[in-house]
């Protein structure tokens, strides 16, 4: 659930903004320690101060006419930290996109000035990836596009960044779900085994190939589901399962009649780097919790992306697993679910009554 949004208007508030280092209070007030002379943004990973020491100031003029000085750690007097990192990562990020071989970890670091493992850290927490995750779901996603073209696929493959045969082919099933010649081909040939069955929130619709789970669908038709599964893979061998697929199906069916207990099944993820940052981000939300679309824009260190961060949340193709349910309006409401509000709302409470 969303906390409420405090106003930091009292002193009070101030103190327990300074006390858990909130970076919501940044550019809202600083503080400032009469016996270092030293004045801070709330979030300052300083040590902290003792209270009777601690004044509040709205400007860095007003803290500065008052005899202190600007803090070196936190620089409250230029751009605010969390600027700063996104600026960084985002920056981390073009290099990564138009590099020609993965940049090293040192590489990237010095280019954000920053130590390797603080990095590290910082572009996870923004991007919901660690950079080699990140270069990876860029290089499918480029890969995957070089393919829909005519050319040779061996041209194909190193123009979207593999400088070998052999390395892309060894990782082929895990970029593409299937060998590169079938997904030119539409997945002519890719066997998609595939079941329809009953729960609670209607119908179901499971599909794996063999790479994992790559479909939940939900609905009320099981005619139109099937006509989903082969719109999204029209020259794909689509049949039954065996038993040990059928185990699958009931697991899921469990998963989502009871989403707490967890699901422990390989997937067949496919998306473009930004949607699978976002899917991410939304697997983060902890069950029976939301948040909305612009949290999620911000935490994926793109806060102008709102609108693409909603059209990659309608793009899952896996209902409950990738929680997109989870994700509602800056003011709460439910908004839009692809599988039906009412169904969105159903997750959610048997989320929070779990």
């Amino acid at each position: 659930m969303h906390a409420p949004v405090k106003s930091f208007g009292t002193d009070d508030e101030r103190w327990e903004a300074v006390a858990q280092r909130n970076p919501a209070a940044d550019g809202m007030f600083l503080y400032a320690v009469q016996t270092t002379g030293v004045y801070c943004r709330p979030s300052c990973a300083a040590r902290l101060a003792n209270r009777v020491n601690v004044s509040f100031h709205a400007t860095c003029q007003e803290a500065e006419a008052a005899g202190f000085r600007p803090c070196r750690r936190c620089r409250p007097s230029g751009e605010p930290l969390a600027k700063r990192q996104a600026d960084a990562v985002l920056q981390a990020c073009r290099l990564i996109e138009t590099a020609e071989e993965m940049p090293q970890l040192d590489e990237l670091a010095r280019a954000a000035n920053m130590s390797r493992f603080h990095f590290h850290r910082i572009f996870k927490a923004r991007t919901g990836l660690t950079p080699k995750a990140y270069a990876d779901a860029h290089r499918a996603e480029r890969v995957r596009r070089q393919l829909q073209g005519k050319g040779r696929i061996t041209d194909a493959l190193y123009d979207a960044g593999f400088n070998s045969n052999g390395r892309f082919y060894a990782q082929s099933r895990k970029v593409l779900g299937m060998k590169p010649t079938d997904y030119r081909a539409g997945g002519t040939g890719t066997a998609i085994c595939f079941a329809v069955a009953e729960c609670t929130l209607g119908s179901i619709l499971v599909a794996a190939s063999g790479s994992g789970v790559c479909a939940i669908l939900l609905g009320d038709d099981p005619d139109a589901l099937v006509r989903d599964l082969q719109d999204r893979f029209p020259k794909a061998d689509l049949g039954g399962g065996d038993a040990a697929f059928e185990e699958w199906v009931a697991r899921i069916i469990r998963f989502v009649e009871a989403p707490r207990i967890g699901l422990d099944l390989p997937l067949d993820v496919r998306g473009t780097a930004f949607q699978q940052r976002v899917w991410r981000a939304l697997s983060e939300i902890p069950p029976g919790s939301t948040a909305s679309y612009t949290e999620i824009a911000t935490k994926i260190g793109a806060p102008k992306a709102v609108r693409a961060v909603a059209m990659a949340c309608a793009a899952n193709n896996l209902a409950v697993v990738v929680p997109c349910h989870r994700v509602v309006r800056h003011d709460g409401n439910l908004s839009g679910y692809r599988w039906g509000a009412q169904r969105k709302l159903a997750l959610l409470e048997r989320e929070r009554s779990a």
